[in-house]
């Protein structure tokens, strides 16, 4: 397995780009960044005083200047005051930023979040659930990480720099400017050099760390299948192939982040060296007092502690704008589904749905739908059959707007959805899945789920008309139960009565059953049947079923094939013309009955 770390460069304009996009949520705090910024100024004139003090100190404690000996009162508290002072106003200015950091951060993670939840389902049913969360967390993170070095790390050491630059060159000779600035220059170079040359292999660590995760996390959710097939070996195997792609590249890593700390070291040395060695000929020749010594000294400290960081600053800014990079281009995502800007909120009167020459392809290589063309009166239900493949849940999908038609129209009331909002259309749809999932929460969660907000009398009557009442309540937690990842704690058949139950509280005008009761036992199967008929009476809706013996009471019967309907009516009638539906019944009845005798 090859991994690329893509082209390694200086700061570019993608980079700036980047930044850029932070500006807006940066703007909406603009007052806390501004007096974030004069905290910041008033530290770094603070750190720069102390030296400056503790020069006059040491002069004021020479004895060979001094006859008599005083000792520097005010002088000292001066420093003591400029110490405090450099913290009180560094920690000011981290409690004033700290809400637009943070601010930042949620900010931008909701909007991820909302974008990710207004993209297409083809969007979700081709993503990597591991991958996209942890762009979403390290774009999070790439956010305090950048504001942090670029704002509170780079720029006040820079500050520092030119502070300390125009001191030595005032009040000393060019020299020792001329060394402070050479030392900097090759030692930003170097870093800069090194650290871009290093950067890949960290790049290569986090694309392993995502397919690691990935991986860890698509094995989890598919617990059961690999209980299955036995392949908790494969699995771990497979996970510890993309752990052993890592550490590969985090020990490249850390052997290049020593190299640069070696590098930097001997760069400070001899800049430290040098100029100290200067310092020192200054004081023995009489030019220099042993207070300059100091306060060169003291900045030279000051000025190069910071920088022993620049690599990992750099290193981190650098990846930081990356990660910020990938998780603004899952807000950049297309929206397969956009309300228009005019869509009105749906009315729903009756809610006749009306299928118009609807054709439909995932792949346009690929049509699913061919002119599919049906009514569904107000208050009936109209069930549909077929093979597997034959298109019977994509019209599910179309019905919700997951997809929009490629040719023709739905339409509910006489409104087509996409002429509606997709939030007014959903409103109006329940629907009762073949394939379950819930949330790993509590049961009372997942029912109430269907409504939020509703009352706690409302979600009871609604776990009881679904026939799942008595086994909450039998349970030792009854309502509070965790019913596991994906509902992992709970039977097929219960499962399925959650569904029904959620839908039953979210009380829609049109109701999907898909597949509604295929979990269910025969005896379970037929009380929701009947629970289901009631509530039907009531609603439009459309069944999706496997079992013919469900819809028997259908007011029309929907037989599909390569995704065309090529016979309609109702059960008897379908039975008397003898054909495909009418072998579909032979053929499930004739399996009922060996069941029965195998059971018997």
């Amino acid at each position: 397995m090859r991994y690329h770390a893509g082209k390694n460069s200086p700061p570019g304009p993608a980079d700036w780009r980047t930044l850029k996009k932070l500006g807006p949520y940066l703007w909406e705090h603009r007052w806390r960044f501004i007096f974030a910024v004069m905290f910041l100024i008033g530290a770094k004139i603070a750190t720069i005083g102390v030296p400056v003090l503790l020069k006059y100190i040491v002069d004021s404690l020479d004895t060979s200047k001094n006859a008599i000996l005083v000792l520097p009162a005010a002088l000292i508290i001066g420093y003591g005051l400029l110490r405090l002072a450099t913290t009180l106003f560094t920690d000011l200015r981290d409690m004033i930023f700290a809400k637009v950091t943070q601010g930042m951060i949620r900010k931008v993670s909701i909007e991820a979040f909302r974008h990710l939840h207004n993209l297409s389902l083809r969007f979700h049913l081709e993503r990597q659930t591991g991958g996209v969360t942890r762009d979403v967390e390290r774009g999070s993170q790439g956010i305090s990480v950048v504001i942090n070095y670029l704002l509170f790390r780079i720029a006040p050491t820079l500050i520092e720099i030119l502070m300390v630059g125009a001191i030595l060159l005032v009040q000393f000779d060019w020299i020792f400017a001329l060394i402070t600035v050479a030392v900097l220059v090759f030692y930003i170079f170097t870093t800069v050099a090194i650290t871009e040359w290093r950067t890949k292999y960290r790049r290569i660590m986090n694309e392993l760390d995502s397919v690691a995760t990935t991986r860890a996390v698509d094995s989890l959710i598919n617990y059961e299948t690999v209980k299955y097939f036995g392949n908790e070996k494969f699995e771990t195997e497979r996970y510890n192939t993309s752990m052993e792609h890592w550490q590969e590249a985090a020990v490249k890593s850390q052997n290049s982040l020593s190299l640069l700390n070696i590098a930097q070291a001997f760069i400070i040395a001899t800049g430290v060296t040098m100029i100290l060695w200067r310092a020192s000929s200054g004081v023995v020749s009489g030019q220099l007092t042993l207070g300059d010594l100091v306060m060169i000294n003291a900045f030279l400290i000051q000025i190069f502690m910071p920088l022993n960081f620049l690599g990992v600053m750099y290193r981190e800014i650098k990846q930081s704008i990356t990660d910020i990079e990938r998780m603004f281009k899952l807000l950049t995502q297309n929206i397969e589904v956009r309300d228009k800007p005019d869509a009105a909120v749906m009315t729903v009167r009756g809610g006749e749905v009306k299928f118009e020459h609807v054709s439909f392809a995932y792949d346009p290589e690929r049509p699913i739908l061919h002119e599919v063309s049906f009514d569904i009166p107000a208050g009936r239900n109209v069930a549909v059959v077929g093979a597997s493949g034959s298109g019977k849940s994509t019209l599910v999908r179309l019905l919700f707007r997951f997809y929009d038609v490629t040719g023709g129209r739905i339409s509910i009331d006489g409104q087509d959805i996409r002429d509606v909002t997709q939030e007014s259309l959903r409103a109006a749809i329940g629907i009762v899945p073949q394939d379950t999932v819930l949330f790993n929460d509590t049961l009372y969660y997942n029912i109430a789920y269907g409504k939020p907000g509703a009352s706690r009398e409302e979600v009871v009557e609604a776990a009881r008309a679904a026939h799942i009442l008595h086994f909450i309540e039998s349970l030792p937690r009854q309502w509070e139960t965790i019913v596991g990842e994906r509902g992992l704690k709970l039977s097929g058949g219960e499962k399925q009565r959650v569904a029904i139950a959620r839908t039953l509280l979210k009380d829609p005008a049109i109701l999907l059953l898909d597949e509604a009761t295929s979990a269910l036992d025969s005896k379970t199967e037929k009380i929701i049947q009947a629970e289901l008929r009631e509530v039907m009476k009531q609603r439009t809706s459309l069944t999706i079923a496997h079992r013919l013996s469900t819809i028997i009471d259908a007011d029309e019967i929907l037989v599909m094939e390569a995704g065309r309907i090529i016979e309609r009516g109702r059960h008897e009638v379908l039975l008397a013309k003898g054909g495909h539906y009418a072998h579909m019944w032979e053929m499930q009845q004739q399996q009922a009955i060996k069941e029965q005798a195998e059971a018997a």
